[in-house]
């Protein structure tokens, strides 16, 4: 029990720190996009190179954040039964969708993506425009690091999910563990 909430804190740390530092990455892509815009349609030229560095920061920026998303509880979800559910409930459709659903997801876009972008990697592809960037297979391992950031954080959830079903102690260690008193003693 108390070693599940030592894990998790970590865990959880490491998600907010490449959550957060990723965000960032929204101001620079507006600023290399304004950057495009000015210097094509005011100065009349342009880099294959930067706008192509857009893909590279929309990947980072999307691939670095789903653990983020999936810990603040901010992805997409339709909440016709699940929004005014109890906690427990919650709880238990979260461990379920967890083990059920984003595990094996998870699992299956690294174990299918992995010749892919292994095979980037043994030719060192770059891109294919002549002044692009060169680093295309850097690019593409961003799918690896997103499977397991997002295989971290769905452990996260299935460890925090059990503690709060199965371990009412865990509520009293860690305020981020806690369902309403009235879940409490439904347990």
């Amino acid at each position: 029990m108390l070693l599940l909430t030592k894990i998790i804190k970590p865990l959880d740390k490491f998600t907010e720190i490449i959550g957060k530092a990723s965000a960032w990455l929204a101001v620079l892509i507006v600023l290399v996009t304004c950057y495009i815009v000015i210097s094509r349609y005011v100065f009349n030229s342009g880099s294959i190179a930067v706008q192509e560095s857009l893909n590279y920061l929309n990947a980072i920026l999307v691939f670095f954040t789903v653990g983020f998303t999936l810990k603040h509880n901010a992805h997409v979800r339709v909440d016709i039964i699940y929004g005014g559910a109890s906690e427990r409930y919650k709880a238990w459709v979260n461990l379920l969708g967890a083990i059920f659903l984003l595990l094996p997801v998870a699992v299956f876009i690294l174990i299918s993506s992995w010749d892919y972008v292994m095979s980037s990697w043994a030719i060192r592809e770059d891109s294919p425009e002549a002044n692009g960037l060169p680093f295309v297979y850097l690019l593409k391992t961003t799918i690896l690091l997103m499977c397991v950031i997002l295989l971290l954080q769905g452990l996260t959830e299935i460890m925090r999910n059990v503690c709060l079903l199965f371990i009412p102690e865990s509520r009293k260690l860690d305020p981020e563990l806690s369902l309403d008193e009235e879940e409490i003693g439904t347990l």
